[in-house]
């Protein structure tokens, strides 16, 4: 019963709104509005088509280079840097084993800061880390775009020549139809495509960056404790 209601206002309104002064207006800006977005949908379609393909390629670059220490490795780097003497010897530890460049000169740094005092070397630390975390996020929000925007472009290129094709055919021009059907595909198509890869890859990056950050937060703590006892 209330469905029936509000299947009753609903169209009930739209038979109001159509008869009222200056409705053939309304509808004539809706559609303008509607039609002036289609080139802006599918010029940001073909963006997110390339940047999706230059991500891929970043990806596979980044793999190639990726330097993964194994878990029994990082098991002996917790050990021995646990029983360190020194910060010589907690340097040499972290640039013979098999971590990231990066996370290298950041622990380096670290232990570097030995001549700060307790809480100014936590806190260096920590800004460390949450710089390279920060800086992980922003690559991964590439990504997120595409994942979220691309498939909405993909369903605004999809319905906006619709409009104009259907009304074509209702004038008998299937040629004009047939067009408009085709750019919906293709917008359907990119949209959904460039989406679907960049979720893919989004999903791959954000295990590997979440596996970095926790690896480089676990050794810097190890670090900071280490030297409380040095």
């Amino acid at each position: 019963m209330n469905n029936f209601i509000i299947c009753y206002l609903y169209f009930g309104g739209l038979i109001l709104v159509s008869n009222m002064p200056g409705s053939d207006l309304l509808t004539t800006i809706l559609d303008t509005i509607s039609q002036g977005l289609q080139i802006p949908v599918i010029i940001l379609l073909i963006i997110f088509a390339f940047a999706v393909i230059i991500i891929l390629g970043g990806i596979i670059a980044e793999y190639r280079k990726m330097q993964k220490i194994p878990m029994n490795e990082l098991k002996d780097l917790v050990y021995k840097l646990s029983n360190s003497n020194s910060a010589d010897e907690m340097k040499g530890l972290i640039n013979s084993a098999s971590l990231a460049n990066k996370q290298k000169r950041i622990l380096n740094n670290i232990i570097d800061s030995k001549d700060l005092d307790e809480e100014s070397r936590i806190a260096l630390a920590h800004k460390y880390v949450e710089h390279e975390e920060n800086r992980r996020t922003k690559i991964l929000e590439k990504t997120d775009i595409i994942t979220r925007i691309g498939p909405t472009l993909g369903l605004m290129g999809t319905l906006i020549p619709m409009g104009p094709g259907l009304a074509a055919l209702g004038n008998g021009d299937v040629t004009t139809l047939s067009q408009a059907i085709i750019v919906a595909f293709d917008t359907t198509v990119v949209g959904i495509g460039a989406g679907a890869l960049a979720y893919v890859i989004g999903k791959i990056r954000r295990r590997w960056y979440e596996e970095y950050v926790y690896n480089l937060d676990m050794l810097t703590d190890v670090i900071l404790s280490r030297f409380k006892k040095i």
